[in-house]
C-alpha cells in the first residue's frame, strides 16, 4: 500500500532538514558538533566552480576585442577593484583583499542563485539516488542552499575576522595592536584599558555575528518562502497550481535582485573592515 502524502508541516520540516553526520533530523540551527554534508558539498562545489569561473576567464583573457564573457568579467573585476580603492588604502594589500572581494562575490551569488531552483528538483532527484541504494527516501534530507546555514555564513563571517585580525597585525605590529586594544576608543589612562578591551571584543563579536546572520537571515526567509509556494502548488485545485505559478514567478523575480544584492554587501562589509583593520584609532 501506498505511504500517505506528507502533511504540509512535515513536508516543510523534511526540507528544513540537513543531511547531516547524525543519520537524523538536527533541530539546532547551529550546531557545531555535527557536519552538515549537504552545506558542505554545495559549498565546496560551488566554490570549485568560482575558481574554475575565474580560471576560465584569465585563460581566455586577449588584448584585443573582449567577447561577451571576457567583457563580463572585466567589468566585474573593475567594480571591484574600484570598490577596493576606496576602502582599502594599502595598495600591497589590495593585491590579495581585491581578488578575494571578487572570489567571494562570485561564491556567495552561486550559492545563492541553487536557491532559485525548483525546491523539489534536486531533493526529489536524492531521494531516488538513496531508494535504488535501498535505503529509505524518507528520511534523504538535502538542503541545496548554503548561505541558507546558518553554520556556513558565521563560517564565513569567522574567516573574514581572522583576515582582519592578521591586518591588524601587519600593518600596526602586535604590540601597536594590543596597546589599540587598550587605549581605543576612550583613551589612554589605565582606569579605561578595561572598557576599551571589552568594547573592542564587543565590536569584532558585533561586526562578525552579523555580518554572516545578515546572509544567513534573507537567504533562510527566501527558501522558506520557495517551501510554502511550492506547497501552494501541491493543493491539487486549479486556483492552487495558478497561484502557485505567479507567486512563485514574481517570488523568483524579486529573489534575483535578493541574491545579488546580498552577495554585494557580503563582499562590501569584508573590504570595509579589512580596511577598518588598517586604520589606527
Amino acid at each position: 500500500m501506498a505511504s500517505a502524502a506528507p502533511t504540509a508541516s512535515e513536508y516543510v520540516i523534511h526540507h528544513l532538514t540537513h543531511f547531516n553526520t547524525t543519520g537524523h533530523a538536527q533541530e539546532a540551527v547551529v550546531d557545531w558538533s555535527v557536519i552538515n554534508i549537504d552545506s558542505m558539498f554545495w559549498s565546496l562545489s560551488l566554490g570549485l566552480l568560482t575558481v574554475f569561473i575565474l580560471w576560465l576567464a584569465a585563460r581566455r583573457a586577449t588584448s584585443g576585442v573582449p567577447g561577451r564573457f571576457q567583457g563580463f568579467v572585466e567589468l566585474m573585476v573593475e567594480m571591484v577593484v574600484d570598490q577596493a580603492k576606496g576602502i582599502v588604502h594599502s595598495a600591497e594589500s589590495r593585491k590579495f583583499v581585491a581578488p578575494l572581494a571578487l572570489t567571494v562575490f562570485i561564491w556567495i551569488f552561486l550559492m545563492n542563485f541553487m536557491d532559485l531552483i525548483p525546491v523539489d528538483l534536486l531533493p526529489r532527484i536524492w531521494e531516488g539516488m538513496v531508494a535504488a541504494g535501498g535505503g529509505d527516501p524518507a528520511h534523504a534530507y538535502m538542503r541545496v542552499v548554503p548561505t541558507a546555514d546558518l553554520n556556513i555564513t558565521l563560517g564565513m563571517s569567522c574567516g573574514v575576522l581572522l583576515l582582519c585580525l592578521y591586518y591588524n597585525i601587519k600593518i600596526k605590529s602586535f604590540g601597536g595592536w594590543v596597546h589599540e586594544l587598550f587605549t581605543a576608543p576612550f583613551g589612554s589612562h589605565p582606569v579605561l584599558w578595561p572598557f576599551n578591551f571589552l568594547m573592542q571584543i564587543i565590536e569584532f563579536v558585533a561586526k562578525t555575528v552579523s555580518h554572516g546572520m545578515r546572509l544567513f537571515g534573507n537567504l533562510y526567509a527566501g527558501e522558506l518562502l520557495f517551501i510554502l509556494i511550492a506547497l501552494l502548488g501541491g493543493t491539487a485545485t486549479v486556483f492552487g497550481f495558478i497561484g502557485h505559478l505567479i507567486a512563485g514567478t514574481a517570488w523568483a523575480i524579486f529573489h534575483v535582485l535578493i541574491i545579488v544584492l546580498q552577495a554585494f554587501i557580503f563582499m562590501m562589509l569584508t573590504l570595509v573592515y579589512v580596511g577598518q583593520a588598517h586604520e589606527s584609532h
